[in-house]
């Protein structure tokens, strides 16, 4: 039987943005499969009592430099949004939306991008637009899509269900029930992976 690996995340955690540029390497070696499950940061910290990191000045520092470290050992392009912080209500109810298509994988790499790699001010309907059009979505599409009941429970039931099972921050995995907090963690899920 396959493994797989549940990724909790949200396009406004650069961490996230880590995770997701190394997970399909890791899976990729052990023929696991990604499970993903957009959640809503900003209301996990609300029901956890949590708060980002950025929200305390020496940690926000800190941990900026320690993104930085990372972002050098995966090879990968990160560049903090100087929109931040981001409503990130709209593009995680688009990661539900377009889950169950085959535009979900370049939906999820573009949003990820827009925030991440080269930043655009995603709190701006105007600049989602711009991203939408660039891979082949219509905004119009996005927005009635965004706008379904059953999109915006999808959300809410991944939210709720993800502090249940003790969720406080995002990224969060679990590997055959196992919970692992944060991209650094990145090697207990691998290891959770073998045989």
């Amino acid at each position: 039987m396959t493994k797989a690996v549940e990724f909790l995340f949200d396009f406004g955690s650069p961490t996230s943005y880590l995770a997701y540029k190394q997970l399909p390497k890791i899976v990729a070696r052990h023929g696991a499969r990604i499970v993903w499950t957009p959640i809503l940061l900003g209301a996990v910290f609300k029901a956890t009592g949590n708060s980002s990191p950025v929200m305390v000045p020496l940690k926000a520092r800190y941990m900026n430099a320690d993104l930085a470290r990372f972002a050098k050992r995966y090879g990968v392009v990160l560049n903090f949004n100087t929109h931040f912080p981001v409503n990130t209500l709209p593009l995680m109810r688009g990661a539900i939306a377009y889950q169950t298509t085959n535009q979900f994988d370049i939906y999820v790499n573009a949003m990820f991008d827009a925030m991440w790699a080269h930043p655009r001010n995603l709190n701006d309907q105007a600049e989602i637009a711009h991203v939408l059009n660039d891979i082949g979505i219509e905004p119009d599409d996005f927005l009635a899509r965004i706008d379904r009941p059953d999109v915006k429970e999808k959300l809410k039931a991944n939210t709720e269900g993800a502090v249940a099972r003790g969720v406080f921050g995002a990224p969060t995995f679990f590997v055959d029930g196992d919970m692992f907090f944060g991209q650094d963690r990145l090697d207990f899920v691998e290891e959770k992976l073998l045989p």
